[in-house]
C-alpha cells in the first residue's frame, strides 16, 4: 500500500503538470500559476502542506505576511522584538544577537516537509506568542488562520524599489550554472506581475482589502513609512499586538533600543547574519542584506521603465485607497 506521503507525493506532481508554468528569475525552478498566483514549483508541496495541517491555530499567534523583497527581514526582526520585548527586557542577551530572524520566525509554508505529527507536536510546543512567516496571498492562507483571532502584520514596499531589490537579490542567490537575468528581462516579468508570489499588484490588495475590512485582525504597512518614523510604528505595531509599551518603557528607552537592534545595519553587523546558509536552497544568510534604502530606484530606472511601471501601478492600485509617494 503507497504511504500517505507517497499518495500527496504523487497528487502534488499531477496538480503541478495541469498548471500554466513560466520561467523564473534566474532560479533553478519553474513557476506556476497555483491559486491565482505565481508559485515557485518547489514551493507547492509546502503550501499545500500548510493549508491543509495549520489548523491548531491559537489566538495568542502572530502571521508576518510580507511580498518577497520587501523588508521581510526587517520586519520579522521588530515583530519578534516588540511581541516578546516582556520576555527579553534586555537586549544585551537579545536571541536576535545570535539567531537570524528567519530562524525566529519561521516561514509557516516550510512548517510542514517531513513526518507530518512531528511538526504539527514541535509546533504546539512552541512559546508563545508564537510568531511566524509567510510570502503566501491573503486569499490563499488556510482556513483557520482568516476565522481564528490571531493576527497578521503585513508588510509592502514601493513597487519601484521592490522590483530593484528583487533583481539584485535573484542575480545574487541564483546557481552559478545559470546565466544572469538581465534587468530588462526581470523588468518584463515584473510588469506582468511574473515573481515568486506575484502578481505583486494583487498580493498587496489582498492583504489592503481585509484591513480596511478588518482592522483589528491586519495591520498594513508600508516599507517607506516604517522607514521615515520607526518610532510611531513600532508603537502602534505593539499597540495592535496587545502589548503596547508602558510609559516608564518608553522613558527608559525601551523602544530606541529596539530599532536600534532591528536596524538594517546593526542587523547586517552581526556575526550571526555574516556567514553561514539558511534554509531550504541553503542561501547565504549576508545575502538577505543589501542597502536598505528607499528610492534606490533612481539609479536603475530609465524614464520609459519609470513611465511604464508609473501606468501600471496606477492601474493595478486604482480605487483601491493604496498609493506610494514618488521617491523623486
Amino acid at each position: 500500500m503507497a504511504s500517505m506521503g507517497g499518495i500527496q507525493e504523487n497528487e502534488d506532481e499531477k496538480l503541478i503538470l495541469s498548471l500554466p508554468k513560466e520561467k523564473p528569475w534566474a532560479q533553478p525552478y519553474d513557476l506556476y500559476l497555483f491559486q491565482n498566483f505565481w508559485c515557485p514549483g518547489i514551493h507547492i508541496q509546502a503550501v499545500n502542506r500548510f493549508q491543509k495541517y495549520f489548523e491548531a491555530v491559537k489566538d495568542s499567534d502572530v502571521v508576518v505576511a510580507s511580498f518577497p523583497k520587501s523588508g521581510t527581514i526587517w520586519i520579522k526582526a521588530l515583530t519578534f522584538s516588540i511581541a516578546n520585548h516582556h520576555r527579553f527586557p534586555s537586549l544585551e542577551n537579545h536571541p536576535l544577537l545570535t539567531t537570524n530572524p528567519h530562524e525566529l520566525v519561521p516561514f509557516l509554508e516550510f512548517s510542514f516537509g517531513g513526518n507530518i505529527q512531528d511538526q504539527i507536536l514541535h509546533l504546539s510546543n512552541m512559546t508563545e506568542p508564537r510568531i511566524f512567516g509567510t510570502h503566501t496571498p491573503f486569499t490563499s492562507l488556510p482556513k483557520s488562520i482568516k476565522e481564528s483571532n490571531c493576527k497578521l502584520v503585513y508588510i509592502c514596499r514601493d513597487p519601484f524599489d521592490n522590483f530593484v531589490s528583487a533583481w539584485n537579490y535573484f542575480n545574487k542567490v541564483k546557481p552559478m550554472s545559470l546565466p544572469a537575468l538581465t534587468m530588462e528581462e526581470a523588468f518584463e516579468k515584473y510588469c506582468n506581475g511574473i515573481m515568486d508570489y506575484g502578481p505583486w499588484w494583487s498580493h498587496m490588495l489582498g492583504y489592503w482589502n481585509e484591513s480596511i475590512a478588518n482592522p483589528n485582525k491586519v495591520l498594513f504597512l508600508k516599507y517607506e513609512d516604517l522607514k521615515e518614523d520607526t518610532n510611531f510604528h513600532v508603537k502602534r505595531i505593539a499597540e495592535f499586538l496587545g502589548c503596547p509599551f508602558t510609559q516608564k518603557e518608553e522613558s527608559s528607552g525601551v523602544i530606541q533600543s529596539i530599532i536600534k537592534l532591528c536596524s538594517f545595519e546593526n542587523m547586517k553587523d552581526l556575526e550571526v547574519n555574516k556567514s553561514g546558509k539558511i534554509g531550504r536552497g541553503g542561501i547565504e544568510k549576508k545575502d538577505f542584506f543589501r542597502k536598505g534604502e528607499k528610492g534606490d530606484w533612481v539609479n536603475y530606472f530609465t524614464p520609459s521603465m519609470q513611465e511604464k511601471l508609473s501606468a501600471i501601478v496606477e492601474e493595478k492600485l486604482s480605487g483601491s485607497g493604496l498609493s506610494f509617494k514618488k521617491c523623486s
